[in-house]
């Protein structure tokens, strides 16, 4: 495991809440650290909105991302996660992606489960691809993950919107099941669902 990885890992064992804010860009990431928080976010939304300036539909390409990952964690020394989207592609894209994040030193990766183009998971009309594709993505971050230098994996879900609590759960479940080393479940909407997201995601 990178040294990265394995100080978010020894943060998130902590009994306790990290606020985790997001940057987009060396500067944004530099005035967290300087802030004082122990990690952060690289936002996809904020990184095609810092070099695009266009919204998170799926315009931003993996080597833009990519390139901007290097550049923050260059400036900082606390751990980054990174967002990966949908992998960039098939599963081959997805082990690449998890592979040349964990090169540029980077903490932990986010793969999700919408459908290419994706979109930022708290905009209308997002879809996700059914359960089997979604495994087989998470599948080959896993197997990226133990063939390089163990970076952490995030698998989320953004299933809630279109298919309720039952079935985002289940997804995160099966998520961990496959080695998923954290779950996300997108957007939920009730502190009642946050506490069976809590509860029931392992």
């Amino acid at each position: 495991m990178n040294e990265n990885a394995k100080r978010l890992s020894e943060l998130l064992s902590e009994q306790r809440i990290h606020i985790t804010p997001c940057c987009c860009d060396a500067l944004s990431a530099r005035l967290i650290e300087l802030a004082g928080f122990e990690m952060m976010f690289m936002s996809g939304f904020g990184v095609s909105a810092d070099r695009l300036g266009l919204p998170d539909t799926g315009l931003i390409s993996f080597g833009e991302m990519l390139d901007q990952a290097r550049n923050i964690r260059s400036a900082v020394s606390v751990p980054v996660i990174a967002d990966g989207d949908t992998g960039y592609g098939n599963a081959l894209n997805v082990k690449r992606t998890i592979q040349q994040y964990s090169y540029a030193g980077l903490a932990c990766v986010m793969i999700e489960d919408q459908v290419a183009p994706k979109r930022c998971g708290h905009t209308q009309g997002k879809q996700v691809v059914d359960l089997h594709t979604a495994c087989h993505r998470i599948e080959a971050a896993v197997d990226a993950r133990e063939e390089s230098d163990g970076i952490l994996i995030m698998a989320r879900t953004d299933a809630l919107a279109s298919f309720g609590i039952d079935e985002a759960i289940k997804r995160a479940r099966a998520f961990r099941k496959i080695g998923a080393d954290l779950t996300f479940v997108e957007a939920p909407q009730s502190v009642e669902q946050m506490k069976r997201i809590c509860s029931g995601t392992g």
